[in-house]
């Protein structure tokens, strides 16, 4: 479903990425660790189609975004991508709700079908009670289940997280993972996740180990 091949990238004079090549199934959970400095957030940002590689090529379900324009990217990101960052990333002004609901209308799908499908979603990630209320009000669990739900909103082929667990305490950090797999099962949702946390590496579908900017 995602095939990344001889993908390399350098800033400058440092070569982050070197002829990066793998292949990831519908429904996989995988894991990309490594120390810091290795190259898994830039393989990801690639991946994600936030960063172009200097050299080689993605596709996604046959599709070579990078070829398309700037703006059929960027829809292109908005529907087939979904992303989940360390730090939530939600908007302080807005609710829960309509902060879930962006990528949605950004979509041109109508107000009222978007907040139906993302209560959908609340319910199932137990939000259903905290739609209304802002970021600062909610704990940090509940944050990154609201991100969740964003990057859930569109159907995306894909989700890309980045430490997602990496801001959390070790109950939340244990349910956000058992949600992934939750997510896999009840929605055929696949992730790549770069993560420290050993122990949600060792439980994905596959471990994919980076140094120096290499799998190893």
């Amino acid at each position: 479903m995602l095939k990344a091949t001889n993908i390399c990238k350098r800033f400058g004079t440092l070569e982050v990425l070197q002829n990066i090549s793998l292949e990831i199934g519908a429904k996989e959970i995988i894991s990309i660790v490594g120390a810091s400095g290795a190259g898994k957030t830039t393989l990801l940002q690639i991946l994600g189609t936030l960063e172009r590689p200097d050299t080689g090529e993605v596709t996604l379900n046959g599709i070579h975004p990078f070829e398309l324009s700037p703006k059929k990217l960027s829809a292109f990101r908005n529907t087939e991508i979904g992303f989940i960052f360390q730090f939530h990333q939600l908007l302080p002004e807005f609710t829960a709700l309509e902060n879930a609901i962006l990528p949605a209308l950004i979509k041109g799908i109508s107000i009222k079908e978007a907040e139906k499908k993302a209560m959908d979603l609340f319910r199932f990630l137990n939000l259903h009670n905290r739609d209304h209320h802002k970021p600062s009000a909610l704990s940090g669990g509940e944050q990154q289940r609201v991100a969740v739900a964003r990057a859930l909103i569109n159907s995306p082929k894909v989700i890309f997280a980045d430490e997602p667990s990496g801001n959390l305490d070790t109950k939340n950090s244990q349910e956000l993972h058992q949600l992934f797999f939750d997510l896999r099962n009840n929605f055929d949702q696949t992730f790549v996740i770069v993560t420290h946390n050993e122990e949600l590496a060792a439980i994905s579908d596959r471990k994919l180990v980076m140094a120096d900017g290499k799998l190893l």
